[in-house]
């Protein structure tokens, strides 16, 4: 799927719409070896995105609602804005967008808040459209989006929102991955904020050669036991050498809670994107859920209240939802 291919629409809307809701999931970022490229989508939370189409030619954010609302209404300093800015000025559209985001996800939680945000903005603005594009046509709006919040193009949160599932995600192009469907994520977030670009701020200084070789193993090891469903080439390579020795310090209790992950059978357990989050891949959903109700256990004992998902690894895409339906 090259997103370069890119403005390829999907068949004519025999109506035109003049709203549209859409509701994109959270997600894990990085999932631990993919730094930056790899992600995929958790059911149970997420942003919603009403879209209005309007005559004049601007994006306009009418309210910011939910966990999180005190956040810029300037477009183009906000994630959903920019990404729909992009996307009018990429197609040459002479209507606008009005905008209100329901946030389901806490910033700064390591579930891809910010990217759940512009992505659910672009599947509600897609339906407006008189020829629709395809899910992975919007990745290039969604990077610009991402943008905002982050201060890079990266798109492991942004791509599996778009197709759902496990997604290798480049800068051109998006690749879902197969996952067994027995396999479960649990995914546990503690009552804190960890921005992404203090999380990023940890990682300056010097690398060896010898950890980017063992890091392209462990993602090599990973990506070819998902695609043949081998859980024992996962086990081995599910385990994140360059990143997480210099995040976890920013995590109270961060040791404890993997452990507690890895104790109960976790093919491997590591940072949700920048953090705090905590996740762990299961070979079933009933070791999952014991795993995530331990690891919350080790967060209180560091202090902390935290939120537990459990989701398919194979989670939901984002799509278009009915206008009642709250994240």
């Amino acid at each position: 799927m090259n997103a370069q291919l890119a403005l390829e629409p999907m068949a004519r809307s025999p109506r035109r719409a003049l709203s549209a809701h859409a509701l994109s999931p959270a997600s894990v970022g990085n999932v631990g070896v993919g730094f930056d490229i790899l992600g995929h989508s958790v059911a149970g939370a997420g942003d919603r995105a009403e879209v209005r189409r309007i005559d004049e030619p601007v994006v306009r954010i009418a309210a910011i609602k939910g966990c999180v609302e005190d956040l810029p209404l300037d477009a183009a300093k906000n994630t959903a804005g920019m990404a729909l800015m992009a996307l009018r000025k990429a197609l040459g559209l002479r209507h606008g967008f009005e905008l209100v985001l329901h946030k389901g996800i806490a910033l700064g939680s390591g579930m891809g808040g910010s990217a759940s945000s512009c992505v659910a903005a672009l599947v509600a603005a897609n339906a407006l459209l008189e020829r629709p594009l395809l899910a992975e046509s919007l990745y290039g709006f969604a990077l610009e989006g991402e943008a905002v919040a982050s201060g890079g193009r990266h798109g492991d949160n942004v791509g599996p929102m778009l197709l759902g599932g496990l997604v290798l995600a480049t800068r051109d192009r998006l690749v879902r991955v197969p996952v067994p469907d027995a396999w479960h994520c649990a995914l546990v977030h503690p009552h804190m904020v960890l921005e992404t670009r203090k999380a990023r701020a940890a990682l300056a200084g010097a690398y060896e050669l010898k950890e980017f070789v063992a890091q392209s193993a462990n993602l090599s090891l990973v990506l070819a036991g998902c695609w043949r469903g081998d859980a024992a080439l996962v086990r081995e390579g599910l385990s994140d050498v360059l990143v997480e020795p210099r995040r976890a310090p920013l995590i109270p209790g961060f040791a404890r809670v993997k452990q507690a992950a890895m104790d109960h059978r976790a093919l491997g357990a590591s940072i949700s994107g920048a953090g705090p989050s905590v996740f762990g891949w299961f070979e079933r959903r009933e070791e999952a859920q014991a795993a995530a109700a331990a690891m919350a256990a080790a967060f209180a004992d560091a202090g902390m209240a935290s939120d537990v998902l459990v989701s398919p690894i194979n989670g939901p895409a984002a799509a278009l939802v009915p206008a009642e339906q709250d994240a």
